[in-house]
């Protein structure tokens, strides 16, 4: 059984990305989900970036930390799109992370420092996601970091669908959300 912290994407702790954390429940592992947005969810992706763009990216990241204030180490963070900020920041700055998933997203590690040696690291993205190209740098990033790091494994899925694991979502893929659930319980067991 692994400790695991799941993070919501920017439309809040949907219905989906509470299932999520039921599926790796429902495997034995403890899932903390905590809520960036304090109860808040938005219908649409954008009326989500929206707000997170409003209360910022150092609430985000503090919210995020004080989510496992009181938790113990030995934690796999998982981030969705706005949530891998939290996931990816905790994974490299606290002590005694197992592993971290981040999906939709990534960022380039030197923001928060170094990636830790040891740390399996797993990043799921599409292939053409609009949001993960250029300019942004996502996949740019994902594919470094696949390269030059041995704890990353950088699963890229074809398509061009930012949220493509929320079922909610016109952008749902089941087929790449599926191999991406099973890659993470893999990462866990």
């Amino acid at each position: 059984m692994s400790e695991v912290v799941v993070f919501h994407h920017s439309k809040g702790l949907t219905e989906d990305v509470l299932a999520f954390a039921q599926a790796l429940r429902a495997r034995g592992h403890q899932v903390h989900m905590p809520d960036l947005y304090d109860g808040v969810t938005f219908a649409t992706l954008e009326d989500g970036i929206a707000h997170a763009q409003s209360i910022g990216v150092p609430t985000i990241l503090e919210r995020g930390r004080r989510a496992v204030d009181g938790v113990e180490t030995d934690i796999t963070y998982v981030g969705f799109s706005l949530g891998v900020l939290p996931a990816q920041a905790l994974a490299q700055k606290r002590p005694g992370p197992t592993a971290a998933a981040l999906f939709h997203s990534c960022v380039p590690p030197e923001e928060f420092g170094s990636w830790p040696a040891g740390v399996p690291l797993q990043i799921h993205i599409m292939d053409r996601d609009p949001l993960a190209s250029p300019p942004e740098t996502d996949l740019e990033t994902a594919r470094r970091l696949d390269a030059e790091l041995d704890e990353a494994t950088f699963f890229s899925y074809p398509g061009d669908q930012h949220l493509f694991a929320d079922e909610s979502l016109p952008s749902y893929d089941a087929q790449a959300a599926r191999a991406a659930e099973e890659r993470v319980l893999e990462l866990l067991s």
